[in-house]
């Protein structure tokens, strides 16, 4: 964890140090060409996705006008970045927000807050950002909603302490759409004997779309504190992204996880941000992240165990995926 933090800082120091933008005037045209060059300098998986950025110029550029309005001028940027498909690109401006939700608009939801109340009630425990309860057949619980909800050493070894005795845990990140990476390998550090190879990080070297540096191994240390030796279900759905990714990524690597639910929606571009003339801001992926096989993982994780809720479940206020990783548990 501490290499990929290490790894991860230098990137971002990097970036800040040589991250040095072509002046642009603050006029339509302006503010248009330095987006679409500061993404064709960093933007990293343009040749993944197959997408010509030069065709996207020619394609957009066209449209921009000096007389359009900045609510226009917003909109087409926007579209103009949707076309890359990643949910990590962003365009922020005081009245708006682009974003492109499609990696789980199309999909099931998988997750139904209503159905899981009746899995774990209003007096289920919470330990910083875990929700947690013991289930009546000796089965842990936990519901992990956000990555950038912070937990503590002390709330992983009470919460996995208690759950000591239970037959298996049933981690649950489904809607997760990420956070910080620090949380992720905290948790994950949990169901770890060894030191384990669950990845690679690359950057940028340079304005070329396929600039990048070597491959750097990233790896999950086991914790100091309490690990967890019996099963573990990670519960997932098309709205697990970026760190809930990456989180999934390296939990397919502990010795007794099984991923049960839907593919996760994917992001798996370490997040950078920049700036164009007229003040808006721009967040984009400029560092992919790979599996221990050097496989790109930024369109999902497919599960061991592929199940989607039912409607007949639905219906009768049943979470299938739940019930599903109840069984596996208790037939192991």
């Amino acid at each position: 964890m501490k290499y990929k933090f290490l790894i991860i800082l230098s990137f971002c120091l990097l970036l800040t140090s040589c991250f040095e933008e072509d002046k642009y005037t603050d006029s339509k045209k302006g503010n248009f060409e330095a987006l679409w060059k500061i993404m064709d300098e960093h933007y990293c998986f343009f040749s993944f996705k197959e997408v010509d950025w030069n065709d996207i110029y020619s394609k957009y550029s066209i449209r921009v006008s000096e007389d359009m309005s900045n609510d226009a001028l917003f909109t087409l940027l926007g579209e103009m970045l949707a076309e890359v498909k990643d949910g990590h690109v962003n365009l922020v401006a005081t009245h708006n927000t682009a974003r492109y939700w499609k990696w789980f608009e199309d999909y099931p939801d998988n997750f139904d807050t209503k159905i899981q109340r009746n899995y774990i009630g209003t007096d289920y425990s919470i330990a910083s950002g875990l929700k947690y309860k013991i289930f009546e057949d000796n089965i842990g619980y936990i519901y992990y909603e956000s990555f950038s909800s912070g937990i503590g050493e002390g709330n992983l070894d009470q919460v996995i302490g208690r759950m000591a005795s239970c037959d298996g845990i049933i981690l649950d990140i489904r809607n997760n759409k990420g956070g910080f990476l620090t949380n992720s390998d905290k948790l994950a550090s949990r169901f770890f004997n060894k030191k384990t190879l669950v990845g690679h990080i690359q950057h940028k070297t340079g304005k070329g779309h396929n600039d990048f540096s070597k491959p750097y191994e990233t790896y999950i240390e086991p914790s100091d504190g309490i690990r967890y030796q019996k099963k573990v279900i990670v519960l997932t759905n098309r709205s697990c992204y970026s760190s809930a990714n990456d989180f999934v990524n390296a939990m397919t690597y502990a010795p007794n996880a099984i991923i049960v639910g839907d593919k996760t929606g994917g992001g798996s571009g370490m997040p950078f941000s920049s700036e164009i003339p007229n003040g808006w801001s721009v967040r984009f992926s400029a560092s992919p992240m790979l599996n221990a096989e050097m496989e790109q993982i930024e369109f999902g994780i497919d599960p061991d165990v592929k199940i989607d809720m039912s409607e007949a479940d639905i219906a009768e206020g049943i979470d299938t995926i739940i019930e599903e990783a109840r069984k596996i548990i208790k037939n192991n």
